[in-house]
């Protein structure tokens, strides 16, 4: 069954119906060739999936029937943040995509003392974060999620700390970190809600782990390799979705 995700303000539940508006009306009409009567999955983007019927094509509008609604099933119950040093080039992109797919909450980019980006001015930033946003839906509904991850603004690793004050757990990947792994520091906890920091290239400085570890963060390594800042990321959130989400199992 084809899905769409559509906004909010489009599902009227009052009256049982969905409008699909934008690009999705020439996919279904024009590719799918989707008739009145027909059915399709649609997902508020909130965690909320829908089953309706077709029952008006327009020009520039489809209008749809509900069926039923529930939680949506490609969402798990742990909330996680990424908090991502600003890496070099388009890694940004792949690290939203695959940590998108692998079920990412959020992310956030920071500024740390070794980021060697700059986004020069404000302007740039929020094309940047559209453009980021823009993956991250397109990820999610490729991956068939219930929600789409927020990327956040850019912030700078000291303007973290209050944030990470809704976690139950909050991470930070340490290559000389030689005693603590993931599997170590998750099992038999009872958290739903967990915080990733991963540096850019070159890691963290010394100075910077010290100040997260003083707040609470632990500290933790990823084995005798050193990853690269576009892998660390989204390996760090499978092993933290296999140990206490979906992932692999239910």
């Amino acid at each position: 069954m084809a899905r769409f995700f559509v906004d909010s303000n489009q599902i009227d539940r009052a009256n049982g119906t969905i409008n699909i508006l934008g690009e999705d009306v020439k996919h279904i009409k024009k590719v799918l060739r989707l008739k009145i009567g027909q059915e399709l999955e649609i997902c508020d983007g909130l965690g909320t999936d829908y089953n309706v019927n077709i029952s008006e094509i327009g020009n520039d509008n489809i209008k749809t029937n509900i069926k039923n609604y529930y939680p949506s099933k490609g969402e798990s119950n742990i909330e996680v943040t990424l908090y991502q040093g600003l890496p070099k080039s388009t890694k940004m992109d792949m690290i939203i995509q695959k940590c998108t797919e692998l079920g990412i909450y959020s992310i956030v980019p920071i500024y740390t003392k070794r980021t060697i980006v700059n986004i020069e001015n404000t302007k740039k930033e929020i094309k940047k974060i559209e453009r980021w946003q823009r993956i991250a839906f397109e990820a999610a509904k490729q991956s068939q999620r219930g929600k789409i991850p927020k990327i956040e603004k850019v912030r700078d690793f000291r303007e973290i700390w209050e944030d990470l004050k809704k976690n139950d757990l909050n991470l930070i990947a340490y290559e000389k970190e030689n005693t603590k792994g993931l599997k170590e520091i998750l099992i038999d906890n009872n958290i739903s809600k967990v915080g990733i920091l991963i540096g850019p290239e070159g890691g963290f400085d010394e100075g910077e782990i010290i100040q997260a570890q003083e707040r609470g963060v632990t500290s933790f390594t990823l084995g005798p390799r050193i990853l690269r800042t576009e892998t660390a990321g989204f390996t760090s959130l499978a092993i933290i979705m296999y140990v206490l989400g979906d992932l692999g199992g239910y």
